[in-house]
C-alpha cells in the first residue's frame, strides 16, 4: 500500500510513523491521561486497516483524519486535542508557501496526483512540466488573491468543483467551435502571416492544422472543426489537376478521351485527400502545444452541411479516407498499429447514411468497422439534434459539440436573424457535487432542496468570477481567436465584452454523480421508476436556474455533464473525508460522471440509451452516453444496431471498446487491471508486463480517449465497468 503526500509524491505506507505521531502527541500530556502503548499500536493498526479497505492509495489527510478518529474513539480526549492543535500549527506554516514543494515534485517527476491528472499528457516531457509549473503559480494566486475565500474553500472540501483553476488568472476561456471556414475562404494570419485563402486542398489541410495548434495554445479546453468546409477545396484541386493533366497531354500530344482523363484527374485527387487527411491526422498527433499535450481537436463529420450536390460527394470522399486512415491508426516506438487518443471523431447519422440501401450506407458500415477496432468515430443522431435543439425560430439544428461533449445552445444572429454556431465558445465551468449534498442533508428531503438551492447560488457566484475575469478581455491576447476569424474579427485593442453577452457564447454549470445522490437519498439507483422522478426533479431544478441566472445577466447560462476525470478521485476522497465510508454511496475512489447509469450497474445497451436519453435532453450545455462492449470486430452488425438505435433514440453516443498493445510481447488483446500492493496497476495477461512505458493503453475516459494513464479512482472505475452487450 502507498499513501499520497501532500505534494503529489506517492511513498510505500509506514505504519511507524503513525505510531511515532500518535506518541509524541501522547507525551504533551499529564501521564494519567496517556495512553499505553498497546492502545497507540491497536490505533496504528486500525488506522492501517481502514486505509486498505479504501482500494486506493490514501492521502496523508485523509491517514491523519482517521487517527484524530481512533485517538477519540479510545476516550483519550486531551490527547486528541493536541494531535489537532499540532496538525493545525503545522497547517498554517505550510499556508506561508503553497508552491514550491509541489513544483519541485513537478520537475523531479516524483509528483504522482499531478502524473496522473491528465491522461493526455506526458508528465515527463519539459512542456508539460513548464505547464504544470505555470499553474501552480497561477492557482495558488487564484486562490489567495482572485477568488472569495467561500469559493476557494467549497473547492478544496469537494463541495463544488472550479474547473481548470491552474489558468484562471489569465484571461483564457474554455472550449470553442473554430469558424475554420470564414479562415479558409476569407484568409487569416498566423503569428503576424498573412496565411491567403489555399489553392489546393493540401494546402487547406495543412494549414487547418496550424490553426488547430494556434487555437489550442490560446485556451485550455476542447476545439472542433468541421470537414465540411475543407470540402470546398477538394475541387479547387479537382480543376487544378486537371489542368496539368490536359497539358501534360497536349505536350505529348496524346487524346485519351474525356472518361480516362477524368479517371487520371480522380485518381491524383484521390492521393491528394489521402495526402491531406494524413497531415491532419498526423499534425495533431505528432504536435505538442503549449500546455504540452496534443491539441484536444474534434473532427466532425455532416454530410448535411454540404451547400451542393459536388461538395457532398467531396465531402464524402474526405470522410472515408479520414476513417481508413483512422482505422489503419498510426504506429508506436514499436513500429506496430496503435489507437492514437485524437484526433476525436464524430460522424452524424442521417436519412441518407442510417438505413441498408441508403446513398452513403457504405460510409456508415466504414464508421461502425472503425469504432469496433479504435473507439471513434462517436455518433450524433441528426433526426434527434433536428427535433431537440431548436432555436428561437423554431428550427431544429445539427452541430458538433466543442470538444468531448460541451455543447453550444441554439443562437441566431439578431443582425442577420441567421443561425450560427461556427465562431462560438464557452466561458468555463464551475461543477455542482450532488452526492454532498445529499449526504449534508442526511436524507431529509425538506433539508436536501434548503442545501440545494444554497450550492447553486454558490455556483451562480463562481461562474459570475469566471465571466467578470474575461469581461474587459482585449483582443490582442490572443489574435487568431479575437482578430483573425476563429471566433471573431474584432479590431486591435478592441474587447470581447460584446461576445458574452446574449448567448453567443455560453458559460456552464456542471454537475457529478446524480446516481450516488439519488441512490442515497431513495435508497435506489435513479433507473428505478420509483427514483426516476426524483432524478429529473433535479434536472429541471438546475435548469431552472440557469434559465433565471440568465434572465438575470443576459448571459447564456446552460447545464452541463460534467466529465469529470481526475476529479471523480477528488470528489470521491472529500466524500470519505467528510461522511465515511457508506455501501454503495462512498465506497469506491470515484463518484459517478453527471447523469450516467453505474458503471456496475446490469443493463443492456439498449435500455441505457433509452434512459439516458431523457438526461441528455435535460443537460443542454453538453453530455455524452456510452455503452460499453467487448471486441466487435467480428460483428459489425451488432454495432451497426447500436448505431441505428442511436439515431432513433439519443443525441450522442459512443461504443466504449478496448485498444490496447504489449510492446513486450506482442499482445494485441485487453490490457487488464489487476491489484499490486493495495494499487491497481496494467498487467498484460499473456506475458506479465505491468511496465507502463513498455505498453499502449486506450480507454475511453469521459467523452475523449485517454493514453497516459489515470489517477487510482479512475483507474478503479475503467475496472469496475461491466458490458452492455
Amino acid at each position: 500500500m502507498t499513501v499520497i503526500k501532500r505534494n503529489g509524491t506517492e511513498v510505500p505506507f509506514d505504519i511507524t510513523k503513525i505510531t511515532e505521531a500518535v506518541r509524541k502527541a501522547n507525551e504533551t500530556v499529564e501521564e494519567n491521561n496517556r495512553m499505553t502503548p498497546t492502545q497507540i499500536q491497536r490505533i496504528a493498526e486500525c488506522v492501517e486497516l481502514s486505509c486498505m479497505k479504501m482500494g486506493r492509495a490514501p492521502s496523508v489527510e485523509e491517514i491523519q483524519d482517521l487517527v484524530e478518529y481512533q485517538i477519540m474513539a479510545h476516550g483519550a480526549y486531551e490527547v486528541a486535542k493536541n494531535y489537532v492543535t499540532y496538525r493545525y500549527t503545522r497547517s498554517l506554516a505550510r499556508e506561508s508557501n503553497t508552491t514550491d514543494e509541489k513544483i519541485l515534485s513537478l520537475i523531479e517527476c516524483c509528483n504522482e496526483e499531478a502524473k496522473q491528472e491528465n491522461s493526455n499528457k506526458n508528465p515527463v516531457v519539459n512542456s508539460t512540466q513548464r505547464d504544470y509549473m505555470a499553474g501552480e503559480v497561477s492557482r495558488d494566486l487564484t486562490e489567495r488573491i482572485l477568488l472569495p475565500p467561500d469559493i476557494v474553500k467549497a473547492h478544496r472540501e469537494g463541495i463544488i468543483h472550479f474547473h481548470d483553476m491552474d489558468y484562471y488568472a489569465q484571461h483564457m476561456h474554455n472550449c470553442d467551435l473554430v469558424n475554420l471556414e470564414d479562415m479558409l475562404q476569407n484568409g487569416t494570419v498566423i503569428t503576424g502571416t498573412l496565411i491567403e485563402r489555399p489553392h489546393s486542398f493540401s494546402t487547406a489541410c495543412n494549414i487547418a492544422t496550424q490553426i488547430i495548434a494556434q487555437v489550442a495554445s490560446n485556451q485550455y479546453g476542447g476545439q472542433s472543426i468541421s470537414l465540411t468546409h475543407l470540402a470546398p477545396f477538394v475541387d479547387v484541386s479537382r480543376q487544378k489537376i486537371r489542368k496539368e493533366v490536359e497539358a501534360e497531354l497536349a505536350e505529348i500530344g496524346a487524346d485519351p478521351g474525356e472518361e480516362k482523363v477524368s479517371h487520371i484527374v480522380e485518381t491524383r485527387l484521390r492521393n491528394e485527400i489521402r495526402r491531406g487527411v494524413q497531415t491532419i491526422q498526423y499534425q495533431v498527433v505528432t504536435l505538442l502545444t503549449t500546455n504540452g499535450q496534443a491539441p484536444f481537436i474534434t473532427v466532425f463529420m455532416y454530410l448535411g452541411e454540404a451547400r451542393n450536390e459536388q461538395e457532398r460527394a467531396d465531402l464524402a470522399l474526405i470522410i472515408e479516407e479520414t476513417l481508413e486512415q483512422r482505422y489503419q491508426g498510426v504506429k508506436n516506438e514499436s513500429g506496430a498499429w496503435v489507437t492514437p487518443a485524437f484526433p476525436k471523431l464524430i460522424y452524424v447519422l442521417e436519412e441518407d447514411n442510417v438505413q441498408e440501401g441508403t446513398r452513403y450506407w457504405y460510409l456508415t458500415k466504414l464508421a461502425a468497422k472503425c469504432t469496433a477496432r479504435r473507439m471513434v468515430p462517436d455518433y450524433i443522431s441528426e433526426k434527434k439534434m433536428l427535433e431537440l435543439k431548436v432555436d428561437k425560430n423554431g428550427e431544429g439544428h445539427c452541430y458538433t459539440c466543442m470538444g468531448c461533449r460541451s455543447f453550444l445552445t441554439p443562437y441566431v444572429d439578431p443582425e442577420t436573424n441567421q443561425p450560427k454556431y461556427y465562431g462560438r465558445f464557452n466561458q468555463g465551468v464551475v461543477t455542482l457535487n450532488l452526492p454532498d449534498i445529499a449526504l449534508s442533508s442526511g436524507g431529509d428531503v425538506e433539508k436536501f432542496w434548503k442545501i440545494f438551492d444554497e450550492r447553486l447560488e454558490l455556483c451562480h457566484r463562481a461562474l459570475m468570477c469566471r465571466h467578470e475575469r474575461l469581461k474587459g478581455t482585449v483582443s490582442d491576447v490572443a489574435p487568431i481567436l479575437w482578430q483573425y476569424g476563429a471566433l471573431a474579427r474584432l479590431k486591435k485593442g478592441e474587447t470581447i465584452d460584446k461576445l458574452l453577452y446574449g448567448g453567443y457564447s455560453t458559460i456552464s454549470l456542471g454537475y457529478a454523480g446524480l446516481y450516488e445522490c439519488v441512490k442515497y437519498m431513495t435508497g435506489r439507483s435513479h433507473t428505478d421508476p420509483e427514483a426516476t422522478p426524483f432524478a429529473l426533479d433535479i434536472m429541471e431544478k438546475m435548469n431552472a436556474a440557469c434559465r433565471g441566472w440568465k434572465a438575470q445577466h443576459n448571459i447564456d447560462f446552460s447545464l452541463y455533464g460534467t466529465p469529470l476525470e481526475s476529479t471523480t478521485y477528488k470528489f470521491a476522497k472529500c466524500l470519505q473525508r467528510r461522511f465515511g465510508i457508506i455501501e454503495g454511496i462512498t465506497d469506491r475512489g470515484y463518484i459517478t460522471n453527471s447523469y450516467h447509469v453505474h458503471v456496475t450497474e446490469e443493463i443492456d445497451a439498449f435500455r441505457k440509451l433509452e434512459f439516458e436519453a431523457q438526461f441528455q435532453h435535460l443537460s443542454p450545455g453538453g453530455a455524452i452516453s456510452y455503452v460499453e462492449v467487448p471486441d466487435m470486430q467480428d460483428n459489425l452488425e451488432a454495432v451497426l444496431s447500436v448505431m441505428r438505435f442511436i439515431y432513433d433514440h439519443i443525441i450522442y453516443a459512443e461504443l466504449n471498446t478496448k485498444s490496447d498493445y504489449c510492446q513486450v510481447c506482442g499482445w494485441d488483446g485487453e490490457i487488464e487491471i489487476a491489484e499490486d500492493n493495495g494499487k491497481l496497476i496494467w498487467k498484460c495477461p499473456r506475458c506479465g508486463n505491468t511496465d507502463q512505458s513498455k505498453m499502449n493503453v486506450a480507454r475511453r475516459t469521459c467523452g475523449y480517449i485517454g493514453t497516459q494513464y489515470w489517477n487510482q479512482g479512475r483507474t478503479q472505475e475503467i475496472r469496475d465497468r461491466v458490458l452492455h452487450l
